[in-house]
């Protein structure tokens, strides 16, 4: 068998289980029960120094 034959066979079955498992590891990560709080932390972080709403007049 060939070097380049061997290589994509390895690569077409392990390859697509280690980046299966990966996603899948990444997604477990994610939707934990404890990230909840980190998430929302995250997601309102853009708005943590606003107080009101900015004039969007220019002051004509």
């Amino acid at each position: 068998m060939e070097r380049y034959t061997l290589l994509r066979h390895l690569a077409d079955s392990w390859g697509l289980l280690s980046m299966v498992v990966f996603f899948g590891g990444i997604t477990l990560w994610i939707f934990r029960p404890g990230a909840r709080s980190v998430q929302s932390e995250a997601a309102m972080q853009i708005f943590r120094n606003d107080d009101h709403p900015k004039d969007d007049s220019d002051g004509r």
